[in-house]
């Protein structure tokens, strides 16, 4: 996969061009929204007891969470506590709808069951696929009463979840930049500080500095990319599968 390297014109420029099919396969994967539901691949030799009915996906290797949970280019965006006994770091794209399926479905329960109870500490890291998905990171990550500050995962978490509830509104509208600029306006956003955002190219060189780490290092090629306890899980999940995962680490 070719590594991006987007410059500010072209941010600005190629958000508003990417077509619904682009969209579509920025997941690296050929099916589509409606089937993003169940997890790539299962091992149905396993089970746990509280979810003795529920596939346990299998992983697609080993990575090293000890250097995976060290900070890159960008602060990392968690929730939950830093002595959690389970680790999950998310690579995901925002134009991606298999990462939107996981947000809009799972994450919040999730949360509630472990991340909230201590169990899981959570963590988002960017791999944007194209322009407007990286546009759409840069704007999670911006400050929008002060755009020269990175936000806080209490910005950033709520604004990646309204971009993903209204992806369909901004990643396949004809004008994308018009569309994400209305999101941003919802969240705080002038156009003052909308347009200081996206024109920051070092925060740019961060988002695609993380996206490259994560494909260099943790092998990630796909999203939404699961690092869990030193395994890498690619596909979306439902709170069942996820939640039987958990509970086995547990």
């Amino acid at each position: 996969m070719a590594e991006m390297h987007l410059t500010k014109r072209r941010l600005l420029g190629g958000i508003a061009v990417v077509a619904v099919s682009a969209v579509l396969a920025a997941c690296n994967d050929s099916k589509d929204a409606a089937d993003a539901a169940p997890a790539n691949g299962v091992d149905t030799s396993i089970k746990t007891g509280a979810t003795s009915n529920v596939e346990i996906p299998q992983s697609d290797g080993d990575v090293n969470m000890a250097e995976a949970l060290k900070p890159g280019p960008l602060p990392d965006m968690a929730l939950g506590k830093a002595d959690a006994p389970v680790k999950i770091i998310e690579y995901m794209s925002m134009t991606c709808p298999h990462c939107a399926h996981f947000h809009n479905t799972t994450f919040d329960e999730i949360k509630k069951k472990y991340v909230d109870t201590g169990k899981v500490q959570f963590i988002i890291r960017e791999f944007p696929f194209d322009p407007r998905a990286a546009a759409a990171f840069m704007l999670a990550r911006c400050n929008p009463a002060k755009p020269s500050e990175l936000s806080t995962a209490d910005t950033y978490f709520p604004m990646v979840s309204m971009l993903f509830k209204q992806q369909q509104t901004w990643a396949a509208a004809d004008d994308g930049r018009a569309a994400l600029l209305q999101m941003s306006k919802l969240a705080g956003f002038t156009q003052e500080s909308f347009e200081a955002c996206l024109t920051n190219q070092k925060l740019l060189d961060d988002v695609n500095a993380t996206r490259e780490r994560g494909a260099k290092e943790f092998g990630v090629n796909a999203t939404p990319t699961f690092l869990i306890n030193g395994k890498r899980y690619s596909g979306d999940m439902t709170v069942e599968t996820m939640s039987a995962l958990i509970d086995s680490l547990l």
